[in-house]
This record gives C-alpha cells, sequence and structure tokens, in this order.
C-alpha cells in the first residue's frame, strides 16, 4: 500500500465500534440468560475469534448485517469445546476468555497466531492461580498454549503489578466464579469497559478509587448494547485532520470514556484544534461527536497515570509529534513493548526511516518535532497500528510512503482505507 501527500480532508465520517466493548458484549452476552442484541459491532479478525470461541463451547450466535443476536445460556451454560480454540491475534480474547474458563468444569486449550504466542501470559496466570485456577503455559515459557482445567475458585484482592485492563478483566471476570467477593486495585485507572458493562447486565460491582470488587454468582440478563464508535480508530483521522492543512473533519458516535480519552487530552496539551460535540450517554458509555481542525502543534510530555487512557494512540501520537514545536517525550509506556510488536522498537526505525528526529527511551521515545518527514518504506511488522499511524505519516511527508503487509489493519478495521481516501478532496 503506498501514499503520498495528501489534499485536504473535509467531511464526517463515523468509525467502526469500539473494539474492547464489542470483545466484552460477546462475552457477558454468552453468560447471561436470555438474547443480547448488539449493534454496530466491530467485524474486525480479533472480536471475529471472541465469536468463535464462544460458538465452540455452545453459544448461538447470529450475525445479521449490522446486529449480532447473541443466545446466552446463563452463567453456568458454557460446554467443553471439542477441538483447541484458536484465539487468532487477539490478546484481548485470550486473557479475558481465561479468567473465564477458570471457572467452568472442563478442560480447554488456548492457542494463537505466531505473534500471539510471543506475547506475555503470566500476567494473568499469576492472579488466576492464586485464585486456584490451573493453568499450564504448555511451552513452559508463560506463552501459549494454555491448557485450563476449569477449578473451584477462590476470591482474592489482588493489586496489579502493571496497567493492564486485560489482567483486570481476567480476574474480575473469573470473580464471577469464586466463593466470595474479588477485587482488583490498580495503581492507575485503566480502561473500564468491562465494569461498567458487567454493571449493566447485572452483576453487583463498585468501584473506589482504582479498586473494584465484584459479588460471585450474579444473576445476568441479556441486554440491548449499542457499541459506540471506537477511539482509537477515530485517532488516526484526528491525527489526519491536524496534519493535512486546510483539512476539517467530523467523527461522529465515538466513545469519550474517560479511561480511554487520552489521546483527546494529549492532542489538547498540544494546542490541536479540537471540541467535543452532542455529548450523551449510550448504555453506560459516554459518546460525543469530535470536530477537528488542521492547525499548529506544540510539544508535549507524555506520561504518568495518561498513559494508560492512550496506550494504543502512542504510535499515532508520536506521528504527531514528529510536526509539532519543540520535544515531545513519550515516558511510562514500557507495556508498548509487548503489544502485537515492541512498538516503542517499531515506531522508532520507521520514523528513523522518514527522517524524524527521535530516539528510543527504556520507557517510551523522545521526538524532536519540525524536521520534514520524506517517504520510505515502513515495516508495519503486521502491526495494525503501526500501519494506519504510518499511513497518516505518509499523507504529511513528501514523496512516496509504502507499508508492507498494510492489510494488518483488518485486524480492527477493515475499511480503513477506503475511509481515509474518502475524506481526500479531490485536486483542482
Amino acid at each position: 500500500m503506498k501514499f503520498t501527500k495528501s489534499a485536504p480532508l473535509w467531511g464526517e465520517i463515523t468509525v467502526p465500534g469500539d473494539k474492547s466493548i464489542s470483545h466484552r458484549a460477546v462475552m457477558l452476552g454468552s453468560l447471561a440468560e436470555g438474547t443480547t442484541e448488539v449493534t454496530n459491532f466491530l467485524k474486525g479478525a480479533d472480536c471475529i475469534s471472541t465469536i468463535r470461541a464462544f460458538q465452540a463451547m455452545g453459544i448461538d450466535i447470529e450475525e445479521k448485517e449490522d446486529t449480532l443476536l447473541i443466545h446466552g445460556k446463563g452463567l453456568h451454560g458454557l460446554q467443553a469445546p471439542k477441538e483447541t480454540l484458536d484465539m487468532g491475534n487477539s490478546g484481548t480474547t485470550t486473557r479475558l476468555l481465561s479468567g473465564i474458563l477458570a471457572g467452568q468444569t472442563f478442560e480447554t486449550t488456548l492457542t494463537g497466531d505466531d505473534s500471539l504466542k510471543k506475547r506475555p501470559m503470566n500476567r494473568i496466570i499469576t492472579p488466576l492461580s492464586q485464585m486456584g485456577a490451573q493453568i499450564e503455559s504448555l511451552p513452559g515459557n508463560g506463552c501459549l498454549p494454555l491448557r485450563i482445567t476449569g477449578s473451584s475458585l477462590k476470591g482474592i484482592h489482588y493489586e496489579t503489578p502493571m496497567k493492564s485492563a486485560q489482567v483486570k478483566s481476567a480476574v474480575l471476570l473469573a470473580g464471577l466464579y469464586a466463593d466470595g467477593p474479588t477485587s482488583v486495585t490498580e495503581s492507575a485507572l485503566t480502561r473500564n469497559h468491562t465494569e461498567l458493562m458487567l454493571r449493566y447486565f447485572g452483576a453487583e460491582i463498585t468501584t473506589e478509587g482504582t479498586t473494584s470488587t465484584i459479588q460471585p454468582e450474579p444473576h445476568l440478563i441479556g441486554q440491548k448494547v449499542e457499541v459506540p464508535g471506537d477511539i482509537s480508530s477515530a485517532a488516526y483521522f484526528i491525527a489526519a485532520a491536524l496534519l493535512v492543512p486546510d483539512s476539517q473533519v467530523l467523527i461522529r458516535n465515538v466513545g469519550v470514556n474517560h479511561s480511554r480519552d487520552g489521546i483527546l487530552r494529549a492532542v489538547h496539551a498540544m494546542g490541536g484544534d479540537i471540541r467535543l460535540l452532542n455529548r450523551r450517554k449510550e448504555h453506560a458509555e459516554p459518546v460525543a461527536d469530535i470536530l477537528v481542525k488542521s492547525g499548529p502543534l506544540k510539544a508535549a510530555v507524555i506520561g504518568g497515570d495518561l498513559i494508560p487512557a492512550l496506550i494504543d494512540e502512542i504510535p499515532v501520537l508520536a506521528v504527531l509529534a514528529c510536526f509539532a514545536e519543540g520535544t515531545t517525550v513519550i515516558k511510562d509506556a514500557q507495556e508498548l513493548k509487548v503489544k502485537e510488536s515492541n512498538r516503542i522498537d517499531t515506531v522508532v526505525s520507521n520514523l528513523k526511516a522518514m527522517g524524524a528526529h527521535v530516539e528510543a527511551t527504556d520507557d517510551g521515545m523522545i521526538i524532536e518535532g519540525g524536521h520534514p518527514l520524506h517517504g520510505a518504506l515502513i515495516h508495519s511488522h503486521l502491526d495494525h497500528r503501526i500501519a494506519m499511524s504510518f499511513a497518516i505519516a505518509g499523507l504529511a511527508a513528501e514523496g512516496e510512503t509504502e507499508i508492507k503487509h498494510a492489510e494488518c489493519v483488518n485486524i480492527s478495521y477493515p475499511g480503513f482505507y477506503e475511509d481515509l481516501k474518502s475524506l481526500q478532496m479531490e485536486e483542482e
């Protein structure tokens, strides 16, 4: 896939449904009694992996054009799958599902693609084992494949050593099957979609500060879920509209949950022209339309408690920093090393190929803005967020940018390139 300097971007767009919420709607819909109706479900490869896993465990899921109907069987209605469950590239499916499987009455084996097999799973094995779960990394290296033998679980209080919503969610979901309350304390609040959706489906869950506590054996009831647009997907159009001169883009129906809106706060700190319109709530999740106009940017320091709220947007934020006046520092982001790729290394190496003045640090990067980027051969490393971020960089760089394995965007945004092209004004 090749990109060149873009004409102004103009118009409005609706991005696909939130990936995190789509995953959780399938999971809780399957564990609820009755039918859950999900609209604006993200039909990316990762979320399809979640659907296939629950279908393999006996859940009837109807996939209609714009609606998903999940016919749940209750908290104890899952059946043993006949074969190993393939998680594809989805770390979210793997880690959250492990929490659910830990409390079942059957044995399951989880595997995934080559990339997923390299991602660390000890971060969930440790707390789930403390609850009494029997989880074995078959290679013995804390990675997939995992064999999970359902067990009787006990409630625990767990303090997460890393900022990870997936770890928190795995423990809380296992807590559905525990013998008493289960609580998780984080050093900083990570995305809270699991807590909000559990409460929406009828679970008794409370949050005080950064500690969430769930009571066991709730009676979950199927619900209607309208999935808001994914702010992680919106981030690429926010960046494009900021960088391409004379651009103005309206992104409709985007989820702006405070635990996910770090990209908005970072752009404000960088002086970007961005406004939230028509703010409202839909099924416990805050939603707004986002209006973005091009303009100058200034450097900022991005770190601390802001990082969990924009961890997936750091690659495209680094692209923005290349065009900002001054030196941007991104820190406290060690988690980037264990994503679909080592995103510190992949972002820095690709930016350097485009002529950026950027250096990697142990927990982020330092970017000296104001140096024009030029086209280059970009290696996506099969990481969807790297491919999309450098597509945006290509729109603002001189010359031609080519992205290898650009099709990996299908993991989270199958129509990304078409939507981007739809905003580009024709040259006169």
